[in-house]
């Protein structure tokens, strides 16, 4: 009887095989890593952190010299500036070296003169100080001096101030400012509305776009691509026209409509509730599926035809032919593009930014996200609608994932 070779060998030769592989993917997965988590670390701390616009430039002392005269008189001045104006700097002095041949006159309170090298110490400056110090100056005989005080080295500056980036002051008020009253809910609402429908709607034109050519006809090629042309064209370009064939006052819809007679008068599509949200869905669905027509139609030509004509022979109806057959198979790749959609389409700003700023019952938590960093100056705010996107997202993709896609078989 012959026994089986023990099993101790090819366990070692994959372990170490194991090991090679996660050594040779530890680089990319350490760069990877640092490209994603690293900045979702940094949102996470700012929005829990009293940060504005200001707050971004370093808390510093700033100093400006320059060489000023009147007649033959000169002074040198230096400018002296908090560069916050929310936080006081300790610490705060500068070191000037005075090039030879110049003679200083009466200094400061607090200036003093070591050998060559001038020396201010100002202690603590407040926040938004700026003072000027002035300090008379007699040049040499030669001509170079004035070029040598405008030119020289710059004062050595020191001085330390707090950052709110970095110290341990941390806040609530943030998270307590969006989710104050009915506004945050209203802005949530207007993103689930545009993101679910125009994500079934872009599936759905895209699922019909892909039904009507996925027979061969004259023409199939040049209809493929123009299908493709909502996708491939610039945002900016079809958002503006959008915009222009629906004004109110100019747009051609509106001529158009009430030429018919289907109204009295001009209808403002992108400025009143809640026909706003729907144009902006509209034009959500309209411009991206393509993308979903075209995965449909290469899942749609990759099915084997033997059982179309089988199930054409036991005299299948078109819809029975597509319930029982097609769907069947096109549900895996429906489910990856539902995903990979409605992220895609809860984080878009730039469509409804272009066509209503946000306004009419359009804005959305990315546009909430611009308003409150930019637009109020409130970085803190905006990182914390951030953190609700983030959120929000990692909850659907735990459903999609927990629910969904097993049953689907993904």
């Amino acid at each position: 009887m012959t026994q089986a070779s023990p099993p101790t060998t090819r366990g070692a030769l994959a372990r170490r095989e194991a090991r090679l592989a996660w050594g040779l993917l530890l680089p990319t997965l350490a760069i990877v890593s640092m490209v994603i988590i690293l900045p979702l670390l940094a949102i996470f701390w700012i929005s829990v952190k009293p940060v504005g616009i200001a707050d971004l430039r370093a808390v510093t002392p700033i100093v400006r010299e320059s060489l000023r005269s009147r007649g033959e008189a000169y002074r040198i001045e230096y400018r002296v500036r908090n560069s916050s104006q929310s936080k006081p700097i300790d610490g705060v002095s500068f070191r000037d070296v005075i090039p030879e041949g110049v003679t200083l006159g009466e200094l400061p309170e607090v200036c003093t003169l070591e050998g060559a090298v001038l020396i201010c110490d100002f202690k603590t400056i407040e926040p938004g100080f700026n003072e000027r110090l002035q300090i008379p100056v007699t040049l040499g005989t030669d001509g170079d001096t004035a070029e040598d005080m405008t030119e020289g080295s710059a004062p050595e500056v020191s001085g330390q101030g707090d950052n709110v980036l970095t110290n341990a002051e941390f806040t609530g008020q943030n998270f307590a400012r969006i989710f104050d009253g009915s506004e945050f809910w209203q802005v949530l609402w207007a993103t689930l509305f545009y993101a679910v429908f125009g994500t079934i709607g872009a599936l759905v034109v895209g699922l019909f776009a892909a039904l009507l050519l996925n027979k061969s006809f004259r023409g199939q090629g040049i209809l493929r691509g123009l299908f493709l042309f909502p996708y491939v064209s610039p945002i900016i370009a079809v958002a503006f026209t959008w915009v222009t064939l629906f004004d109110p006052f100019s747009g051609s819809i509106n001529a158009l409509l009430i030429q018919m007679g289907v109204t009295e008068g001009a209808i403002n599509f992108f400025g009143q509730r809640p026909l706003a949200l729907i144009m902006v869905t509209v034009f959500e669905i309209w411009r991206y599926f393509p993308l979903s027509f075209l995965f449909i139609l290469a899942r749609m030509q990759s099915i084997d035809t033997d059982m179309y004509e089988a199930a054409d022979m036991d005299g299948a109806s078109p819809f029975q032919q597509f319930w029982y057959l097609s769907m069947p198979m096109l549900l895996g790749i429906l489910s990856v593009l539902f995903l990979l959609r409605f992220i895609w389409t809860f984080n878009k700003f730039d469509d409804i930014f272009l066509l209503t700023g946000g306004n009419a019952g359009t804005r959305t938590l990315t546009v909430n996200v611009y308003e409150q960093a930019f637009a109020i100056s409130n970085i803190g705010a905006g990182a914390a609608v951030a953190v609700v996107i983030f959120a929000c997202l990692l909850v659907f993709s735990v459903f999609f994932f927990r629910f969904i896609s097993q049953e689907e078989g993904l």
